[in-house]
């Protein structure tokens, strides 16, 4: 593997309460980053931030309670997490919802519209308020956590493949738009993960994804091991796309595999 230098680098990332976006504050923490942790459930991210200050990680970590939904709140979050740090160089998208978990004709028309509101608004959200930041450092990365499900239909997720095909497409837009200011943007699809989301796809019985047996989802921390990785020109050829975990040379590179 060949890790990005993160040493002293400033990163927030949404979502950051448990799951995914936990692993990856540890992992950030430590190689040497400040992590910022932001997420709606406040308890949890100061616990989190006081385990990485606190224990062998030895790192910095600051909690903020954040809804992505919200563009104003994310505004505000990493506009105190540039007054705080004095930069952002890292914006991990992490932050999404499964639900409703519901074929299109019976999908509760307000679940439908938070999903959106978090998935895919909220990674606009997220966008709009570090890309300013970052083209002033004339530096900076962006990557959004992505899915499978971003290109691939799946019966009762209309949800969460609309939302996450969308947050594609703003990937996309954001590296034509931002790459020749020095803003690297990209994003990663994990495959299935064991995190809370797998509980409650389980639970549904919908779509073959809710038969898997649980064993096979991959841990938390190897999707966050691959967001240390993209964070460093290794992995600048998926610049403006997703970078697959199940892809066998990512995993490789990664050093999850021999």
């Amino acid at each position: 593997m060949q890790a990005a230098d993160l040493q002293g680098k400033v990163v927030a990332i949404t979502g950051a309460s448990r799951g995914i976006g936990a692993a990856t504050a540890r992992a950030f923490a430590a190689a040497g980053a400040k992590v910022a942790l932001l997420a709606r459930s406040g308890a949890e991210i100061e616990a989190l931030a006081a385990e990485i200050g606190t224990t062998a990680l030895g790192g910095t970590a600051w909690a903020r309670v954040c809804d992505v939904a919200d563009g104003a709140d994310v505004q505000a979050a990493l506009t105190e997490v540039q007054a705080r740090f004095g930069r952002l160089d890292v914006l991990i998208n992490n932050a999404g919802v499964i639900e409703p978990i519901a074929k299109l004709a019976e999908a509760g028309v307000e679940a439908f519209s938070t999903a959106i509101d978090i998935n895919l608004k909220g990674v606009f959200h997220g966008m709009r308020a570090a890309l300013p930041i970052m083209r002033a450092q004339g530096a900076g990365t962006i990557i959004t956590v992505s899915s499978g499900a971003a290109v691939n239909p799946m019966e009762g997720w209309g949800g969460y493949c609309a939302s996450k095909a969308g947050a594609l497409m703003l990937t996309r837009v954001a590296h034509l738009e931002e790459a020749a200011q020095g803003i690297r943007v990209l994003g990663m699809s994990p495959g299935t993960v064991a995190t809370d989301m797998q509980v409650k796809i389980k639970a549904s019985g919908v779509n073959p994804v809710s038969q898997l047996d649980f064993a096979v989802h991959i841990p938390a921390d190897w999707p966050a091991k691959c967001l240390l990785w993209m964070c460093g020109a290794a992995a600048d050829d998926y610049l403006g796309r997703d970078v697959s975990l199940r892809d066998e040379t990512v995993r490789r590179a990664v050093g999850l595999i021999a």
